[in-house]
């Protein structure tokens, strides 16, 4: 396996933990209050943006040749930043809204 599909799996597999997280933070947030709902709202819009941006890079990065590659990585991961920030703060959100259910 060559640099380039490797560096693509990772970031496949990055993304189905994303597309979990956030399908379970939506989930949650629909027991939640309506100010909590609207907060969350916003943060998915935001999140589910960039997590299409790399994924659509991504698919780039499949048909790139391997001269091109290195360009789309860096978009890829600069991106990538924002839901990775996000990403890392899931599970605070997640028990954030199951104190609000309660």
């Amino acid at each position: 396996m060559n640099t380039k599909e490797a560096y693509k799996q990772k970031i496949q597999a990055q993304l189905e933990l994303v597309q979990a997280n956030l399908e379970l933070l939506k989930a949650k947030a629909k027991n939640a209050s309506a100010d909590m709902q609207i907060s969350y709202a916003k943060e998915v819009e935001t999140l589910e943006s960039n997590y299409n941006i790399v994924k659509s890079k991504l698919n780039e990065l499949g048909n790139a040749a391997e001269g091109v590659w290195e360009h789309l990585k860096k978009d890829i991961e600069k991106s990538w930043d924002s839901i990775g920030a996000y990403a890392k703060k899931t599970p605070d959100k997640i028990d954030e809204i199951k104190k609000d259910i309660k």
